[in-house]
């Protein structure tokens, strides 16, 4: 059973791949073979509250959340940076 602390805990991660969806969301808008320069910075934001999981995660002690954190964090990194870099590469085509 769930506490009300580790369910906390989790919506930072969630809201960060909520960022990463409506990142991949403006990518697909413009076609994700020439990326988004918008889309990955929304994407990249995502990191701010993975961060912020990963710190709640350390604090309560929940593996869990923690781990999920630190999975939204690299996500929404790699993915704001490949649609910067596709749409980088795009230009010099």
């Amino acid at each position: 059973m769930t506490t009300p602390s580790s369910a906390d805990s989790k919506m930072p991660a969630l809201i960060a791949f909520l960022f990463i969806a409506a990142g991949l969301v403006i990518a697909l808008a413009t076609g994700i073979t020439q990326g988004s320069i918008a889309g990955g910075i929304i994407a990249a934001l995502g990191a701010i509250p993975a961060c912020y999981g990963m710190w709640k995660g350390l604090q309560q002690e929940t593996q869990t959340s923690l781990a999920m954190s630190i999975l939204a964090l690299l996500s929404a990194l790699g993915v704001g940076a490949i649609l910067i870099i596709l749409r980088v590469i795009d230009w010099f085509r």
